[in-house]
């Protein structure tokens, strides 16, 4: 008996190490018609660095923090233009008013689950009272949520200073790790377990030649449609099924680009974000918090701290009819990054005994191939134990 209770025990703890899981173009899924960048991820915008903190206790913690970096700088001195749209506002953003007030960003940007925004975003002011000066009287440290309390006993409110400092310190630019980890550790996407997704897209040299990269913390539900495939009705779980299934939950994109935007650019790039969601069968419930923050890191456009405020910065811009190209190029991205969120996400058991199985990747292709979305003809076969 004790030996039985022993090996339940280990597979429990081996089951986040033991799964094979794989990115969506790793599938022969290809989303869209521009290129991605290097990495397929968000880092593909020169200078951006992401960071996890990853949160496993005992039986019950499944949490975490993610953060991302805007430049090597001094970001309170050398602010980025910054936008902020919410596509459905059930849910705690810190910072957005200030953002949607002035238009800029001055700190990294942390995700993490909904009670730990206050601690995360005072680790940001002591952050950056650290590295930007004490002399500093007022900082907007932005921290987006999703409510993991499902699998994480999220009343513990176990996230600490920290954790907050040690995402920032191990991020790093180029391959980002996506799934069960940091800000997705616990969270849920169309009934299967969610997680962080990122990509990219490059757009053609004559058309500027902009890196558009997306983030994801995905924690919502819907009728989970893949490249236009009805995967959801096909694995028998999605929204009003019986109408016992939910789909309250929440997503925090986060949008960078190297195309020098000015804020109320960047918030229609911000809105174009939602298109993405909405592909992949979110109908944004009136319990998600869908939420989308965009900023861009261009060098000719960031605000500059001085002590001469009143001399005038010149700051180049694109002009409106340049954008519909980088349109194209944020709804791919956010499309993608929400698949890669699911396939790279890793089965996990947390608080109460509750688990949330990874959706099943064999299944997923059989569908795609039945309805002739994969983008080539070799057939993918998972390699069985």
């Amino acid at each position: 008996m004790f030996l039985i209770i022993f090996q339940q025990i280990l597979l429990c703890q081996m089951e986040v190490k033991d799964e094979k899981r794989y990115r969506a173009r790793e599938l022969g899924l290809v989303v869209g018609v521009l290129p991605p960048g290097k990495f397929n991820a968000i880092t593909d915008v020169k200078g951006i660095k992401v960071g996890h903190k990853t949160i496993i206790l005992g039986d019950s913690i499944r949490t975490g923090v993610t953060v991302i970096i805007p430049h090597d700088g001094d970001i309170f001195r050398e602010k980025v233009p910054c936008a902020f749209y919410a596509g459905n506002a059930f849910g705690k953003f810190f910072g957005s008013t200030q953002i949607e007030e002035l238009g800029e960003l001055e700190t990294p940007i942390a995700l993490t689950n909904t009670l730990a925004v206050p601690i995360v975003a005072d680790a940001l002011i002591q952050y950056t009272l650290e590295r930007s000066g004490k002399d500093i009287r007022s900082i907007n440290p932005v921290v987006g949520e999703t409510n993991d309390g499902y699998l994480n006993k999220i009343q513990e409110r176990v996230i600490t200073y920290q954790d907050v400092f040690e995402a920032i310190s191990t991020a790093r630019t180029g391959e980002v790790e996506e799934g069960s980890v940091g800000a997705g550790t616990g969270t849920i996407a169309f009934g299967w377990k969610g997680g962080i997704g990122t990509a990219s897209r490059v757009l053609p040299k004559n058309l500027g030649g902009w890196t558009v990269g997306v983030l994801v913390q995905t924690n919502f539900g819907g009728i989970l449609t893949i490249n236009g495939a009805p995967v959801g009705l096909e694995l028998g779980r999605f929204y009003l099924k019986d109408e016992l299934e939910k789909a309250d939950g929440s997503i925090i994109i986060v949008v960078a680009t190297d195309a020098p935007l000015m804020p109320s650019q960047l918030k229609r790039l911000a809105k174009r974000a939602m298109l993405g969601l909405a592909r992949t069968g979110s109908p944004s419930t009136n319990g998600s918090g869908d939420y989308v923050i965009a900023f861009s890191v261009n060098q000719d456009c960031r605000i500059k701290q001085s002590d001469d405020i009143y001399t005038p910065q010149t700051i180049k811009v694109l002009p409106n009819s340049a954008l519909s190209p980088l349109f194209q190029a944020v709804v791919e991205a956010t499309e993608e990054a929400i698949y890669n969120s699911l396939f790279k996400a890793k089965t996990i058991s947390g608080y109460m005994g509750r688990k949330v199985e990874a959706i099943p990747i064999q299944k997923v292709i059989e569908i795609l191939q039945k309805y002739n979305v994969l983008n080539y003809d070799k057939k993918f076969k998972l390699k069985q134990k």
